[in-house]
């Protein structure tokens, strides 16, 4: 007897989703994090708060892997015909950020395979100024009240690349750009990667000198652990204000058919046989080629919410423990991939769940974790704190003598085929 991972409608639902929010607050696919409903669809129509003219969207999915068939699509403003701000599938964490104060939701499945779908937090942009950040984007975010009172407007501020442009609302002004571009300067401080730029704004168009006060926000990124922490400041006379922000990370870990790392699997579920080699790729969802990431330790065990009584090692600090499981690339690049044969755990139900911790390092520090690989003995960090986000591998799930499926399991948040802690070194 084996989980079944798609549910069939029937003819008279006896589920609701979609709605209108306001303010902040959260809303999620139906049943979640149990597994939703074929041929769904739900409409949330988000409103900010009165005068915050900007919404802020962070979502967790786990969807059907295949991104035709279930899927969320946000749009910019009251109306699905308003902009299209992105669209998700797969598994994944992301972020968007309104122009308007309005900001709507769609999600849709089809008829098959189902997921566990996703949860999503939204709030109304109220602060100042804030800065949020992930691996893929930067996000500056400056409210207009606040820029007239120094006496500027949104159309005088521009980035260390001035040809990067805001978008601007009624109450805010908004920068977001992928963290590679806009004049961002990247640097390496203690092992971490910071980000930075500077945004400006000057009472005057014309003329070549001023004595007035101008202006400044200083904007860094500073990539600490599986997390990114930001520091915005403002430079004006001898005053200094600090604002300070938390994000995460946006990597993904995703079958492969072979060894050649060319096809990803997008059967679902994922079905497989015993002793059948897996084949593993972690990276993150916006190449970086200023990092490395290095597969330092990965645990099997029967069960999603315990690692610690039943730990099965494939790889530890680095150093290979089962002997199937090898690294086609850890430490190297900016990705990681490897292989390992599909097994069984004994006195235990069919389930084998997964878990990996990968770190990431400056490519130019030779010096660093990633680039040591196997050490027996992990010397304590002293200058770090580490913080950990859980997503979920597993479980492979045996159907008879011989036949495996892959199925996705949820301790808080999870994700189908993932299960990382991310540490930036």
């Amino acid at each position: 007897t084996g989980m079944k991972t798609s549910v069939t409608s029937s003819k008279t639902r006896n589920w609701s989703c979609g709605g209108n929010l306001f303010g902040s607050g959260t809303f999620s696919s139906p049943n979640y994090p149990s597994y939703y409903h074929d041929n769904a669809y739900c409409m949330w129509q988000l409103r900010a708060k009165l005068h915050a003219d900007l919404l802020f969207l962070k979502s967790r999915s786990m969807l059907e892997n295949c991104c035709s068939c279930d899927y969320i699509e946000i749009y910019d403003g009251p109306y699905v015909y308003s902009p299209f701000l992105g669209k998700v599938c797969n598994n994944s964490l992301s972020t968007f950020f309104s122009t308007s104060n309005y900001m709507t939701v769609v999600f849709r499945t089809d008829g098959s395979m189902v997921g566990r779908g996703f949860n999503a937090e939204f709030t109304s942009s109220l602060t100042p100024s804030s800065v949020d950040c992930s691996s893929d984007n930067m996000n500056i975010v400056i409210e207009k009240s606040y820029l007239n009172s120094l006496g500027y407007d949104g159309h005088s501020l521009y980035l260390n690349d001035p040809h990067c442009r805001p978008q601007i609302s009624y109450y805010n002004v908004v920068f977001s750009f992928p963290l590679n571009t806009c004049g961002n300067t990247r640097e390496f401080e203690n092992g971490k990667i910071v980000y930075t730029n500077s945004l400006r704004a000057y009472n005057s168009n014309y003329g070549e000198i001023t004595r007035q006060s101008n202006f400044k926000l200083n904007v860094n990124c500073r990539m600490e652990e599986d997390s990114v922490s930001q520091i915005l400041y403002e430079v004006r006379e001898l005053e200094n204000t600090t604002i300070t922000g938390t994000g995460r990370y946006n990597t993904s870990m995703v079958f492969y058919q072979s060894s050649s790392f060319y096809y990803q699997v997008t059967q679902f579920p994922y079905e497989i046989t015993l002793n059948q080699n897996l084949y593993i790729e972690i990276d993150m969802r916006r190449g970086d080629s200023s990092v490395v990431l290095f597969i330092d330790t990965c645990i099997a065990s029967p069960s999603a919410f315990d690692f610690q009584s039943r730990p099965y090692y494939l790889v530890r600090n680095g150093c290979p423990i089962d002997n199937t499981y090898y690294a086609y690339t850890t430490g190297t690049s900016p990705f990681a991939r490897f292989t390992f044969k599909a097994f069984q755990f004994l006195r235990a139900t069919e389930d084998v769940y997964l878990q990996c911790k990968v770190l990431i390092c400056p490519a130019s520090d030779y010096n660093s974790r990633c680039r040591r690989g196997c050490t027996k003995r992990v010397a304590r960090d002293v200058g770090s704190e580490h913080e950990s986000e859980t997503l979920v591998v597993g479980p492979i799930h045996l159907l008879g003598k011989c036949d495996f499926v892959l199925y996705a399991n949820d301790e808080q948040y999870v994700f189908l085929f993932i299960m990382s802690t991310v540490i930036i070194l």
